[in-house]
C-alpha cells in the first residue's frame, strides 16, 4: 500500500515508526508547521517531521489544507490510503477525496464515546474503568466515521493520562498494520457508529484544571490523573500557582472541616479536606520552581495544619 501519513506528536510518531518497519510504503508525511515548543519556546519541528526527515520521506507542512499548492502535490503521490493520527487539523472534503481507498484515523477511545480532541484525558477525568483504541474511516463529521476495528484497554486505578497514552501507543501500531493489511486484501468491514451513544471530549483548558475543593475527593483525584502532563490540576498557595501532580483518596467523614483545609502533615505528604472525603497530596509543582515531592514542599514552605487552599 502506498500511504501518506498525517500526524504531529509523539503518539503519531510511534505509529509512523511501525509503518516504516512494515512492507507498506510511506510516500510522504503531512505535519503541522514548526512552532515554539518547550520551556525555552524555541521554534522546532514536530516529532513526526523529525522521524520523516531521518527516513528521507518528503514532508508537507501546509497552513491551509484547501490551497492548490498543497492539494496538487498531494494528488501526485497517487496514494492508496491516508493514515491520520493526532494531526491537529480536520481534513476537508477535497483532501478526503484523494486516496484510492479512504483515510483511516487512530482514535484513543471506544467510539462513539469520547469523540473530540482529548479522549484519553476525559476517560481518566470521568473515572472510566475501560477505554480503548478505535480505527475508523474518516468522514466529514468529526470522529463519526465507520469503525474498522476496536481494541479494549483496562484503565487501572493508578493510571494517568500519561500512562494510558503509553498503553494505547503499545497496541495501536500493530492494530493499524493489521487494519491496513485487511484494506489491501479487501477483507475489512465497516460498522456505522450509533450517534445516539456519542459523548464528547473537548480540548483541555487551563481553567479546567482549577481545583474546586468542595467537590468529592474521588472527582479531584481523577482530575489530577487526567490532566497530566498539561494543564495539570492546580490550586493557589500564597498567591502562586500550585500544581497538584499526584494524590490518593482518603475515605472518611470530614464534614467538620472546610473544603481545601490542610488536615494533616505527614512524612510523605499532606491531606486536604474536600466536599466528600479527603485527598492525600504526594507530589506538587509550585510556580517558578521545579516539580517536587510533597515532603520537600512542606519542608521548604512551612505548610501548616489549618492552612486553607
Amino acid at each position: 500500500m502506498n500511504i501518506i501519513f498525517f500526524g504531529s506528536d509523539d503518539f503519531a510518531a510511534v505509529h509512523l515508526e511501525g509503518l516504516l518497519r512494515s512492507s507498506h510504503k510511506v510516500a510522504a508525511c503531512v505535519t503541522t508547521p514548526d512552532k515554539a515548543r518547550g520551556r525555552g519556546w524555541q521554534i522546532s519541528p514536530s516529532p513526526v517531521k523529525e522521524r520523516a526527515f531521518e527516513a528521507l520521506i518528503p514532508i508537507l507542512q501546509p497552513e491551509d489544507l484547501k490551497e492548490s499548492f498543497f492539494l496538487k502535490p498531494l494528488k501526485e503521490f497517487n496514494c492508496d490510503l491516508f493514515v491520520v493520527i493526532a494531526y491537529g487539523k480536520f481534513l476537508p472534503a477535497e483532501v478526503l477525496a484523494i486516496p484510492r481507498h479512504f483515510a483511516v484515523n487512530v482514535h484513543g477511545s471506544l467510539l462513539p464515546k469520547y469523540r473530540g480532541a482529548a479522549p484519553i484525558n476525559w476517560a481518566v477525568i470521568n473515572g472510566e474503568e475501560e477505554t480503548g483504541v478505535s480505527l475508523m474511516r474518516i468522514s466529514r463529521t468529526m470522529d463519526a466515521g465507520e469503525i474498522l476495528v476496536q481494541e479494549r484497554i483496562v484503565v487501572s486505578p493508578t493510571d494517568t493520562a500519561v500512562t494510558l497514552r503509553i498503553k494505547m501507543a503499545e497496541i495501536g501500531p500493530a492494530l493499524l498494520l493489521k487494519t491496513i493489511d485487511s484494506i489491501a486484501k479487501n477483507t475489512y468491514t465497516l460498522t456505522p457508529q450509533d450517534d445516539r451513544l456519542a459523548t464528547f471530549a473537548p480540548k483541555l483548558t487551563k481553567e479546567l484544571g482549577r481545583i474546586r475543593w468542595e467537590k468529592e475527593a474521588v472527582s479531584i483525584h481523577n482530575l489530577v490523573r487526567g490532566l497530566l502532563p498539561w494543564p495539570a490540576a492546580h490550586t493557589s498557595y500564597q498567591g502562586r500557582l500550585l500544581k497538584i501532580l499526584e494524590t490518593d483518596v482518603i475515605q472518611g467523614e470530614f464534614s467538620s472541616f472546610h473544603a481545601g483545609e490542610v488536615l494533616e502533615i505527614g512524612t510523605g505528604g499532606f491531606s486536604v479536606a474536600t466536599g466528600e472525603g479527603a485527598l492525600w497530596v504526594k507530589k506538587v509543582h509550585l510556580q517558578a520552581s521545579k516539580p517536587m515531592e510533597a515532603a520537600s514542599f512542606i519542608a521548604g514552605h512551612r505548610l501548616e495544619v489549618g492552612f486553607r487552599f
